[in-house]
């Protein structure tokens, strides 16, 4: 298993929280998606997963959810 943490920005509530998580979760290998919400600033979004996860496939699951960023990309 491996687990890394990324910043996102763009994330204000609730429903920010769980468009992310369900993106992120659908990704292959994802076992669980927590999130640490900074509602305005750069929310902590840790991955557990099988494999680490492509900055790309982070970055494509973000877009999908929504108006989501990786802080600094």
């Amino acid at each position: 298993m491996a687990t890394a943490t990324y910043a996102v920005t763009g994330m204000t509530c609730e429903h920010c929280v769980r468009a992310v998580t369900g993106e992120l979760t659908r990704l292959a290998g994802v076992s669980e998606v927590n999130v640490g919400l900074v509602p305005g600033g750069e929310s902590a979004v840790t991955v557990t997963s099988h494999a680490l996860l492509t900055r790309e496939a982070v970055i494509g699951a973000l877009d999908e959810a929504g108006d989501y960023h990786l802080a600094g990309a």
